[in-house]
């Protein structure tokens, strides 16, 4: 069975991730991105490969971060340890500090007794399945076993925090002043450099979920969590709240009535900003299928083409990258602005979206008002065979009917589970009765014709 997921490896610590693991896949990755020219290059100069290694809080990304390090300084390779930093800002530096790959320690907006292992390319972009399935192969096979001067060296990059505040404070196209924003860390990587950040840019800034102890991040708080966030906005008469998950490449907001601003909403008003300055590229942003109709409707009349790709946040990813587009993201709140980021990167999101509100005098609700949300209903059919979901002429016929049914006012999205045995049905409509009556329509007819 594949250990890589949507989104590298990820498992319960100590249980299926172990720190062996670790290690075997630094060392895995080591012979497989110690390939290639570039590599080559700075071999014939004398020089060592370099990777960049950072984590989340948790209590277990201790170990399993030192078991990468190990792995990659006993392949040779020397280790640059940015410690506790959220993945965005990982990413970044392996640009920044021209290393050659970078891992980064977490299980996201999963719970404390999980984590993740995240394998960066040069230039600190995600790796495509091919390359995933590379180290994987090479998981058992000879690694690489330098001796004496030839083994890594393990050193702590003392400024990796203050260069990735600074890359952020200069991508603003002005500052943040007269705005009261509520944090919302998710007790996870972001606790220490967003406060500073949106400080730094010029708002007053209240702080709530930013004491991680290794085992509350994610708990209760953050992106996945908005009822404290809302809570604490009202409380404070603050003009909106922003939450991140566990390693903040994700951004979610609630504005000052403490109402939900998700990422489509996000995406919305960012993607009409840039249009407004020329810098939307072909007026097009790349999002998930999963993204509410709301979005698609909106942008049309915004006169932006929205390109869709398969869920996650690598797909829309490497859509921008072949398309050379400037805005893509995901409903849950992973928003790319590729100037300035390879992957999602909740501060900067968080940033550009006060900065919209700074400069154009306007709340946020004003604002997430040139998308409306279409109401959408979720129903997880388990029990099921999700192989067959694609192949089955009942469930195809029922859910074109459906379509039919809702013409434009609505759709329809059945997607097997890439994780669990279940298919998930998805129907967004006009309101919100319709989308539920229609979404367990077609959830009994998934149950009757794949049941086990």
């Amino acid at each position: 069975m594949p250990i890589f997921g949507t989104d590298g490896v990820r498992g319960l610590a100590n249980g299926p991730l172990t720190a062996e693991l670790a290690l075997r896949l630094a060392q895995a990755t080591a012979v497989v991105l110690g390939q290639g020219r570039t590599a080559d290059a700075r071999r014939e100069a004398g020089k060592r490969l370099t990777a960049i290694v950072a984590r989340d809080p948790r209590i277990s990304g201790e170990f399993l971060a030192a078991a990468v390090s190990a792995g990659l300084a006993s392949s040779g390779v020397d280790v640059l340890d940015a410690g506790v930093l959220p993945t965005p800002a990982a990413a970044f530096l392996i640009a920044e500090k021209d290393a050659d790959f970078g891992v980064m320690v977490s299980a996201s907006h999963n719970p404390a007794p999980d984590n993740g292992i995240k394998i960066f390319a040069r230039g600190g972009v995600k790796l495509p399945d091919v390359v995933e399935q590379r180290i994987e192969s090479h998981l058992d096979g000879p690694k690489l076993q330098p001796t004496g001067a030839g083994v890594g060296r393990i050193q702590r990059l003392s400024d990796a925090e203050d260069v990735y505040v600074l890359h952020l404070l200069a991508s603003l196209p002005n500052d943040l002043g007269g705005l009261h924003v509520v944090l919302d860390c998710a007790h996870g990587a972001a606790a220490g450099v967003s406060p500073e950040t949106f400080r730094d840019a010029g708002a007053r800034v209240t702080v709530i979920g930013a004491d991680p102890d290794g085992l509350n991040i994610n708990d209760g708080v953050g992106s996945t969590h908005l009822d404290q966030l809302a809570a604490a906005v009202l409380e404070h008469g603050a003009d909106l709240g922003i939450a991140h998950d566990g390693d903040a490449d994700r951004c979610l907001a609630v504005d000052a009535s403490g109402a939900v601003v998700d990422g489509d909403q996000i995406m919305a008003i960012i993607a009409v900003a840039m249009k407004e300055r020329g810098q939307l590229t072909r007026d097009t942003l790349v999002a998930t299928v999963m993204s509410n109709l709301g979005l698609h409707v909106a942008m049309r009349e915004q006169g932006i083409t929205v390109l869709k790709t398969a869920v996650g946040d690598r797909y829309v990813l490497e859509a921008m990258n072949e398309g050379g587009y400037a805005l893509g993201g995901e409903q849950s709140g992973h928003v790319i602005m590729s100037k300035y980021a390879t992957t999602g990167d909740g501060l900067l999101t968080g940033l550009h979206l006060m900065a919209e509100m700074a400069g154009k005098g306007k709340t946020l609700a004003e604002l997430a008002s040139v998308m409306t949300v279409f109401p959408q209903v979720l129903i997880n059919v388990k029990g099921v065979d999700r192989t067959r979901v694609g192949d089955d002429a009942s469930i195809a016929e029922a859910v074109a009917l459906v379509e039919q049914e809702l013409g434009e006012s609505g759709r329809v999205l059945l997607r097997a589970s890439g994780t669990e045995q279940l298919v998930r049905v998805m129907v967004e409509a006009a309101d919100e009765a319709t989308a539920q009556r229609y979404a367990e329509q077609l959830a009994d007819v998934v149950r009757e014709r794949l049941a086990l």
